[in-house]
């Protein structure tokens, strides 16, 4: 077993080596301050509403920034187009202060009213924004998304003057400066999107090369679908002395194979990922280039409850239990992450779910028989729906094998561009889906808020009054303790009910070159790239 290993770790360094043969794309980036990334998927859109994907967010954050930014180390919020804000002492009504100098990328002032004009849109049914729920903390946030008013000034957001936005809350929500990192709550330029058809239209093209305007370190040079997207250092961006950068490339590469023969050759500074095969290899002989970390992320299953027999509960159940969660951290991934038997990453801000879900082969079987399927006889033909990569067919793969020999069932497999895959899944096109979940904040509701009936990111079919009582008045609730023991009761729901199978949670594995500055392993895998630059003088061994 050894040998095989050997020659792979040969052949890298080899190739490592040749690569300074040659002015690479990487090589000629660290000459000219132009960062190549490796993106995993082609982004649904750049509309910061319609964001589906954490690989999307790091697009969009490139061209747009919001009241606040993530701090690229701890992931705490700082100001951003806000150079300051106040709570009142009731915790209800937070005043943002803007930067007068903060502009578009065509020139004009920011404003409080594009944010206020963001979030009417934002809480528009006709869009039908996955992340809408988030803004159902604002005063009758919900009750206009609903329908039930009409009236969008009766919705806590409201422009004071030109640089001072005011958001009163349904509830206090003390951790909403780190909501408002998030893309959901960024400004957009209002004339540019009527310009390019209704507001309130999926797909509308302002977000095309040449009619995109937006607030952040970078203006959209070039989207050539499939193969990358450039931007370029904004003229316009109130803290441009500290964007050091002069371009981005934005590469969507499925395949963690061909994403790391790309940075293996210098073309590529940074990947989203790596190949499992790979992350030995790496490990023990060119760790200078890899850097795992923890973050907050949970793999889990979809199912779609809408569609028998995953409209039976001891169904769901079955299949969850039958997953051998340790040996497929063991067995299968290689890459430090941990067995999950809860939605929520443990300790996120100080929060652990007690319930688990584990191995349990016996009640497995017994809740299968139980729904008419004893020792899987009869069981329908169902599909595991997944994004392709080289990574999610092999753990595919180890639930079906886990499934045949623990329950004697065969479920299938199909694949789909991670595009493709995500609008099944809204569409409620799927059976089971392959499914992954980061953390917007450091915060537990950033996981639970997301199995809401009401939440767009649910795509189960899956409702539950309990849950959606005791996740709302946690979210709530300003005792910490109170807090928690409402959210370990949402947990025992989740585990009951199981609309979802958590797997494992994630660290992340992949491949950075020692040229990148400024660019660290955080909890959220958020990197603003505001602060990043490259190094020339830095060569890797």
């Amino acid at each position: 077993m050894k040998y095989p290993q050997l020659v792979a770790a040969a052949l890298l360094a080899l190739t490592l080596t040749a690569c300074g043969r040659r002015e690479t794309a990487v090589a000629s980036g660290n000459r000219t301050q132009v960062l190549h990334l490796g993106n995993l998927a082609e982004p649904n859109d750049l509309d910061p509403q319609l964001v589906d994907s954490q690989q999307t967010f790091n697009v969009v954050a490139a061209f747009f920034e919001g009241l606040a930014q993530y701090d690229a180390q701890t992931n705490l919020p700082v100001p951003a187009v806000a150079e300051r804000w106040a709570v009142s002492p009731d915790n209800l009504t937070w005043t943002f202060h803007l930067r007068p100098n903060a502009k578009w990328s065509n020139g004009e002032p920011v404003t409080a009213r594009d944010f206020v004009f963001a979030y009417q849109r934002m809480l528009s049914a006709n869009l039908a924004a996955e992340y809408a729920y988030l803004l159902f903390n604002l005063k009758n946030g919900r009750a206009f998304y609903q329908g039930q008013l009409t009236d969008f000034a009766q919705v806590g957001a409201r422009a004071i003057d030109d640089y001072t936005l005011v958001l009163t809350l349904e509830q206090p929500v003390p951790y909403l400066p780190a909501m408002v990192c998030h893309h959901s709550w960024y400004p957009l330029h209002r004339a540019t999107l009527e310009k390019f058809g209704r507001v309130d239209q999926r797909g509308n093209a302002w977000t095309r090369p040449g009619n995109l305007v937006g607030n952040g370190y970078f203006t959209l040079a070039e989207w050539k679908p499939h193969q990358h997207i450039r931007g370029s250092k904004s003229p316009t961006y109130w803290d441009r002395d500290q964007v050091r950068l002069n371009e981005v490339f934005f590469y969507p590469i499925e395949s963690e194979d061909s994403e790391e023969r790309s940075f293996r050759s210098g073309q590529l500074h940074v990947t989203s990922t790596m190949p499992i095969s790979k992350i030995a290899v790496y490990e023990k002989q060119h760790a200078e280039f890899y850097h795992p970390h923890v973050f907050l992320g949970t793999f889990f299953l979809r199912f779609n409850t809408t569609k028998p027999p995953l409209n039976d509960v001891r169904v769901r159940r079955a299949l969850s239990l039958a997953i051998d969660r340790d040996r497929f951290v063991r067995d299968v991934l290689h890459g430090h992450q941990l067995p999950a038997g809860h939605l929520t990453p443990p300790d996120t801000a100080g929060f652990t779910a007690t319930t688990k879900v584990t191995l349990d082969l016996l009640t497995a079987k017994k809740l299968l028989a139980e729904a008419g399927f004893p020792a899987g006889q009869g069981f329908p033909h169902l599909e595991i729906l997944y994004n392709t990569t080289e990574a999610n067919r092999l753990i595919c793969e180890a639930l079906q094998q886990m499934w045949r020999t623990g329950l004697g069932i065969d479920i299938g497999m199909l694949n789909q561009e991670s595009k493709v895959q995500s609008d099944s899944m809204r569409r409620l096109d799927y059976q089971i889906g392959r499914f992954a979940w980061i953390g917007d904040y450091l915060d537990p509701s950033t996981f639970l808020d997301l199995m809401l009936g009401d939440s767009g990111n649910n795509q189960t079919g899956w409702k539950n009054a309990d849950y959606d009582r005791l996740v709302h008045e946690a979210d709530h609730a300003p005792d910490p303790a109170r807090r928690h023991a409402l959210y370990q009761q949402a947990e025992q729901i989740l585990a009951a009910e199981a609309p979802i199978a958590p797997v494992y949670f994630y660290t992340r594995n992949n491949l950075r070159r020692p040229e990148v500055k400024g660019w660290y392993g955080n909890l959220i895998d958020i990197h603003p790239l505001k602060g990043v630059s490259l190094d020339p003088a830095v060569i890797a061994k």
